[in-house]
């Protein structure tokens, strides 16, 4: 395999975004991702699995896409010999991750602390909503939760009186994209110190370092920033502006692409010595912003871009789905892909962003039945025979 994680070993215990979401993205830079199960299946399993536009043969939308390139397993962790086999499972690998809630690793036996005397070398990674430490540490927490209390709610949509959650659920991905950067960054440690350690990610710590500079505008200022739209706190014209059959958006944050954007629109009103300057523009914003609806209403989006694009002017069109995942840049660069089926059917979704110039191997194996690689693994990985996996499959242990 010409991945980049290829021999790295994860025991992915995750369930619904943010914990299957990294798990995908380490399975897709080819870590051996096996999926441990409850003996009824990962709750995301069964969602989508019967609505007819949004499943594959009883594969949901989420569980096709998230589970890619993993193996399934089953194993009973309440159970003492249950345990007993994830143990032996520990030893065989380099990462553990879940997203359980915070408190629930530690009472079933399978956190850092348990799980470093079976393996020193092991690396731990939980995603909580709130960490696992701290005066609230405990609370439930979900996407718009996430969204919600790390302030970037509160900045999103078009006025104060009508916050609007992220259309893409980054709260969860946020969480499940810096466990990756975080266990990768754990695997490189342990190359130097030969010992794992644990990885606490919180949700709502990542909504906040996603604030990023405008967390230091406010503290530079000491002002609650508020929902602009889609327009700038600095450039003027930087919008959403409708066409005859939709939208695009221009970002002029220079003078100079004023200058070209004067040439594209031919107004007369836009000559006014003031507008060659951003502070005019800025004062002036309404008007400017209005006048190039009105101008922009006149024609195709494509007409415009084609016009914009040709003075170099930043712009583009907003893209439905139907646009976007056909757009012929997005293709080019293999960002949509087969998603199959272990029955052999498929469907498409989106691929892997992260490219390479050598470790470059692109390529997407079926989300798994549930307990699919039961005996792959505890016979090809553990060594258990035959009547050992019969036995623990009478007792319940295992599916």
């Amino acid at each position: 395999m010409n991945k980049p994680l290829a021999g790295i070993r994860v025991i992915d215990l995750t369930h619904m975004l943010s914990g299957p979401y990294c798990g995908m993205i380490l399975a897709d830079l080819g870590a051996e991702t096996i999926k441990v199960e409850p003996l009824q299946g990962e709750g995301t399993r069964k969602l989508l699995a019967t609505d007819p536009a949004n499943s594959l043969n009883g594969f949901g939308a989420y569980f096709i896409t998230l589970n890619r390139n993993k193996e399934s397993i089953c194993i009973d962790l309440k159970s003492e010999h249950g345990l007993e086999v994830f143990y032996d499972l520990v030893k065989q690998a380099d990462v553990v991750v879940n997203n359980f809630g915070a408190g629930v690793p530690a009472r079933l036996k399978i956190d850092y602390e348990h799980l470093k005397a079976v393996n020193p070398r092991i690396i731990t990674c939980s995603i909580t909503g709130f960490g696992n430490d701290g005066p609230n540490f405990k609370r439930p927490a979900f996407d718009q939760v996430a969204q919600a209390t790390g302030g970037g709610m509160s900045i999103t949509g078009t006025d104060p009186e009508h916050p609007v959650r992220a259309g893409i659920p980054i709260g969860d991905l946020g969480g499940g994209m810096f466990a990756v950067m975080g266990i990768q960054a754990a695997l490189l440690e342990r190359e130097k110190s030969g010992q794992g350690q644990d990885v606490d990610v919180s949700m709502l710590d990542c909504q906040i370092s996603l604030l990023n500079y405008m967390a230091t505008m406010y503290f530079l200022s000491g002002q609650d920033p508020f929902p602009i739209g889609n327009s700038h706190f600095v450039h003027v014209p930087y919008n959403t502006f409708k066409t005859s059959d939709g939208f695009i958006v221009i970002a002029v944050i220079t003078d100079n692409f004023w200058q070209n954007l004067k040439q594209v629109v031919n107004e007369p009103e836009f000559e006014k010595e003031k507008y060659d300057g951003q502070p005019g523009r800025w004062e002036d914003r309404d008007f400017i912003n209005a006048k190039l609806n009105e101008i922009l209403s006149t024609n195709t989006s494509a007409y415009w871009i084609a016009q914009l694009e040709a003075k170099r002017i930043p712009c583009a069109p907003v893209n439905k789905f139907s646009q976007a995942l056909s757009d012929e840049q997005v293709l080019h660069r293999n960002m949509v892909v087969d998603l199959h089926h272990p029955d052999g059917s498929k469907t498409k979704g989106p691929g892997n962003p992260i490219k390479f110039s050598r470790s470059n191997e692109e390529s997407f194996t079926a989300a798994p039945l549930l307990g699919q690689h039961t005996e792959k693994v505890l016979h090809g990985t553990l060594g258990y025979s035959r009547e050992q996996i019969e036995q623990l499959r009478q007792q319940g242990v295992i599916r």
